[in-house]
Formats: C-alpha cells, structure tokens, sequence
C-alpha cells in the first residue's frame, strides 16, 4: 500500500518474454518437425500397400490415387507373389524360407562370437583390450565390394557357393565387429559390483555372464541381434554372387531385384513383393519394441 492508501500488486505481469515466447515457437516446431518426419517415412509405405492391393485396371485409369475403394480391393496380388513358380507364381514363400533361415541363422551365430568377445574386452584386463574393439570396428568401415571377390574365389573353392551356409558365413563375419562394439558399449554400463557379488558367492566367469550380466544387458543383445537380422534379410551383393546361379536358393531380396527388373512384371506384383519384404522387419520391431526401449539395469545398483 503506498502513502496515499492506494494498494498496488505485487503479482509480476504476465508478459510476453523471450523465453515463453520461444517456448511456444520451439514447442510448435517440434511438432511440425515430428509430423513431417512422420509423413515422409509413413506416406511412401501408405502408397506401396495401396498399389498392391489396387488391380491393375485401376492403377492404369488413376496411377496417382492415394485411396483405393472398397470393392475393388484384391489379394491376388499377394497370392500371385507367394505362389510357387511352378504354379505360375513368384515364388516368394520359398524365398521368404530362404531368408529367415539365413538370419537367424546369421543372429544366432553372430551373438554366439560377440556376447562372449565383448564381455572379455569390457571385463577382462589383457595388453591393448582398449585397442582391440576400435579394430573390430575399423574392419567393418571396409566397403562390401572390396572382400566380395576375394570370398567368391574362396567360397568357390570350398564349394560353399550357391549354397545358404556359405551366406551364413559370410554374413556372421560381417556382422560380429560391429555386434561386438555394440555389446561391448552396454557391457560397460552394467555396475561391477553386481558381478563382484555373485564371484562372492562363488559363480564362474561364465555364470556370471549367463545369470547376471546377460539379464541385464538384454536391451542390447535384442538391438544388436535385430542389426544383424536386418543386415542378413536386406542383403543384396553377397546374395546375388554366391546364388544367383542357384534359383531354389535365392533370398527374398534377389526375388525383388527380378521382379523390379522384369518388363512383364505388373507395378501391383513388384509392390506386393515390397510389403512381403518389408513386413516380417516391421512385426519384429513392433514385437521386441518393449525390450529395446526397456532400462533393465536401471536400480541395478544402489548408491
């Protein structure tokens, strides 16, 4: 209250700051941003399932439509792909065999080599175990194409091509430099002195590994192991020099290169072949999103 008995506020103003102010803007933006993100990886998807369910008829008379009616949806175009080349199919539900038999085959090898070598490079104490994952890392900065023909040579010698257990091999030596550097990096995180409470009560470096540690680092080993199931389904050049003389042996992305390379192929077919390729990836992620995004060591450790 002042002198002359009129009482003022002491409330600050609600003006308009240069902080709220730029916390309204960024807090916009952040959502324009996220929607355009979200548009330009969801739109391109959206279409290739609409052209695979759209009849040819249609796509011809309005090839740009982003919707396609009711009654004129078809599963044809799917039947068409996954049927046996026999029956005038693509063949894609055996080349779909083929590629899950090589990357799980390439999963379960490549974490069987790196859980084990990353845990002996975050844990145990050896000359240059610093040194040693920067060069597992410096291996996979080599370009494909400069190994490919030395491994066709030797694979050919060995009579390990056109074969899918040549591909498993060349694709778990491609992936466990890289799976070791990333188990390594969580390996690190995982508190010491849970593990030096089970050598307490008397665990080996094995258990240790297998009942504690694994556990715990299973975020990772699921990342990791969906890196190398994805590198093994996408892969194109090894899988085109080691089978491509070899058609019951093809992997479903040498399917796709034919079908995109085929003039007598319908547009509705190839994308077909697309959501085929593209969805097994899709339900994986969705399926081990829980694992990949949990902190499973979070309160590992007490302060």
């Amino acid at each position: 209250m002042t002198a002359t008995g009129v009482r003022t506020s002491t409330r600050p103003r609600r003006g308009w700051s240069r902080d709220r102010v730029e916390r309204k803007v960024f807090g916009i933006l952040r959502w324009v941003v996220m929607a355009g993100f979200l548009g330009a990886v969801l739109l391109p998807f959206y279409y290739m399932l609409v052209l695979s369910v759209k009849p040819i008829e249609s796509l011809l008379r309005d090839p740009g439509s982003l919707f396609v009616a009711f009654d004129e949806l078809t599963l044809d175009t799917y039947a068409r792909v996954l049927a046996p080349v026999a029956d005038g199919g693509q063949g894609f539900g055996t080349l779909l065999g083929n590629s899950a038999i090589v990357a799980v085959s390439s999963v379960v090898l490549a974490l069987a080599i790196a859980i084990p070598g990353a845990y002996a490079i975050s844990r145990l104490p050896f000359f240059g175990h610093r040194q040693v994952s920067a060069l597992f890392l410096a291996s996979y900065l080599f370009p494909a194409i400069v190994i490919a023909i030395p491994l066709f040579v030797l694979f050919t010698r060995l009579g390990l091509r056109g074969s899918l257990g040549g591909l498993i091999l060349v694709y778990t030596a491609q992936t466990v430099p890289v799976a070791i550097y990333m188990l390594r990096n969580y390996f690190e995180t995982v508190p010491v002195a849970v593990e030096e409470a089970g050598l307490m009560d008397g665990l080996t470096r094995i258990g240790i590994l297998r009942r504690i540690t694994l556990p715990l680092a299973m975020p990772s080993v699921v990342a990791t192991g969906l890196f190398v199931f994805m590198i093994a389904w996408n892969e194109f050049l090894f899988a085109l020099l080691f089978l491509v003389d070899k058609r019951p042996q093809w992997t479903v992305s040498l399917g796709l290169s034919q079908l995109s390379g085929s003039i007598e192929v319908p547009t509705t077919i190839l994308m077909a072949g697309s959501v085929v390729l593209t969805l097994p990836i899709l339900v994986l992620f969705f399926l081990t999103e829980r694992l990949l995004t949990g902190g499973l060591t979070a309160g590992a450790e007490k302060g």
